[in-house]
């Protein structure tokens, strides 16, 4: 994998976990971190312990949140850890008791109490996420005792690169109102020049994210694809293992076989084949012009409809699913393929209708045509 790939796959490489692989990426850093600065406007972090390329989207997607995590209290808690681990020395110890006391004493506005369930494993899921990263190491225990007994004791030890894990902000960013604020200020000091800004923003949707569509919003970004659609083309095709394709109303960087960067679709999960074998029902409904397509390529269908065609795919396809979704209801089935495919911003669901992105038209899919027969034997 070339450096540029992990560096955008990953969030960071630690030393301390894989040496070899930092002292790589340290010595392919020169034309990689040229393009990561000028082309998407990402820093680099260097240091004895880690090399981090500080990834911001162009806009925030429902992919981009820690799936690790549960509910809004794992973000509480998982800030106050950060803040936590902010005070201590690399190398330095810890309990958990030491821990839980802090988080409890710094969240004032949400009611924390130890001798819940639910606010036990909040905090479980925020440690095991922290251990998994390398801020904390666990040097004796189990945090899974603390599920059964809040009294229970484990030894840590802060690693020190914690304080690496949330940006350097330029502005005091205890001013801002809401998410906007944070996506603004990464352009507020280039603002005078609105080329870098698009170029930068032209790049991180295409790279980053499933593709970029059409709107009225980002007219300027589209124009600027098709404008320098050529540059684009050879130099995203030169660094990585991909085929840009432009269309009327969106464009996609589709990576090929040898390119691993980050979660890509498809991926090796039933749920995955299900919005793919949608897709091809969709297309295949579209084709017999039973759904229209509109100008700007964004299909627009009833949820009942769309219920409709993941019971048709349900039936013309379960033998090939997995035991677990096979004896799903088609309800159960249609609230989890629509979470799954709402992710991954295929579909939008509005109201009672469901908003199918054009980007489904790449990834239809469909079993052989000798599927039922095999299944049948």
């Amino acid at each position: 994998m070339k450096a540029l790939e992990i560096l955008l796959s990953r969030r960071w490489i630690l030393k301390s976990r894989e040496k070899e692989l930092y002292y790589q990426l340290k010595d392919e850093l020169g034309e990689v971190k040229k393009f990561l600065m000028e082309k998407m406007g990402y820093q680099v972090i260097v240091n004895p312990m880690l090399v981090k390329a500080e990834k911001v989207p162009a806009e925030p997607e429902n992919w981009m949140g820690i799936l690790e995590f549960k509910d809004i209290r794992d973000y509480v808690y998982f800030c106050c850890v950060l803040m936590f681990l902010e005070d201590k020395e690399p190398e330095e110890q810890f309990v958990l008791s030491e821990l839980t006391e802090y988080v409890q004493g710094q969240n004032q506005e949400m009611d924390t109490d130890w001798t819940v369930y639910h606010h036990r494993r909040s905090l479980i899921r925020v440690i095991k996420f922290c251990v998994g990263c390398g801020m904390m190491n666990v040097n004796d225990g189990d945090e899974e005792g603390f599920a059964k007994d809040a009294d229970s004791e484990v030894l840590y030890e802060n690693t020190g690169v914690s304080k690496y894990f949330t940006r350097n902000f330029t502005r005091d960013i205890m001013e801002y109102t809401g998410q906007e604020d944070f996506l603004n200020e990464e352009w507020i000091d280039i603002s005078a020049d609105r080329g870098i800004v698009r170029r930068q923003r032209v790049y991180r949707n295409l790279i980053m994210s499933m593709g970029i569509s059409k709107t009225d919003r980002n007219e300027e970004d589209f124009a600027y694809i098709r404008n320098y659609r050529g540059m684009l083309r050879g130099e995203l095709e030169e660094l990585f293992d991909c085929s840009l394709q432009i269309h009327r109303t969106s464009a996609f960087m589709v990576l090929g076989e040898e390119c691993r960067m980050g979660r890509c679709f498809p991926e090796e999960n039933t749920l995955s084949d299900i919005a793919l074998l949608c897709g091809g029902l969709l297309l295949r409904e579209i084709e017999q012009g039973k759904i229209e397509v509109p100008a700007d390529e964004r299909i627009c269908i009833s949820r009942a409809k769309f219920e409709q065609i993941i019971e048709v795919c349900k039936t013309m396809y379960g033998n090939g699913f997995i035991k677990t979704y096979r004896e799903k209801t088609t309800a159960e089935l249609t609230r989890e393929i629509t979470q799954y495919m709402e992710e991954l911003q295929l579909i939008q669901v509005s109201g009672s209708d469901v908003l199918v992105n054009p980007v489904v038209g790449k990834i239809a899919g469909e079993y052989p045509a000798d599927f039922q027969q095999q299944n049948e034997k």
